[in-house]
């Protein structure tokens, strides 16, 4: 299994910068090995918006979100990961849509559901968005 990550606008392009982005990639690799990680081209600070956030995803015109989306999904795409995984709400719901609604390989999951999968805490009911090769796992 191979895994991405989105670094979300408000954490790390208008904030944080990339300090905090290496420090997601740091959680990231640990969670899922070094070896399973495919960085997105460009990424940290240079990376794209998804299009969901500032209130995109609740204001209506889902065409419109889902076309400046599309830059999102092929750079995604671009990667071969099998999993996208976001740490922001607003991420993860965008990433989703636009990945069914584009018709994507990957599942989009959040940070904190793979942290929990790890550390062997994640409940039955928490494994929604796990693609069949994670969702048995550790029950």
């Amino acid at each position: 299994m191979t895994f991405t990550v989105q670094d979300p606008c408000q954490l790390v392009r208008k904030s944080l910068g990339d300090d905090v982005a290496d420090d997601l990639r740091f959680v990231v690799k640990t969670v899922v090995g070094e070896e399973n990680f495919i960085d997105m081209h460009p990424n940290r600070s240079n990376n794209y918006c998804c299009g969901g956030g500032g209130g995109a995803l609740q204001g209506g015109y889902p065409e419109e979100r889902r076309e400046y989306g599309r830059i999102k999904f092929r750079q995604i795409e671009a990667t071969g990961a099998d999993y996208c995984i976001t740490p922001c709400h607003n991420c993860h719901s965008q990433v989703h849509d636009i990945t069914e609604h584009f018709g994507g390989a990957w599942h989009t999951v959040h940070l904190w559901t793979l942290i929990c999968l790890s550390l062997g805490i994640l409940g039955e009911n928490e494994r929604a968005y796990l693609g069949p090769d994670l969702a048995e796992l550790g029950l």
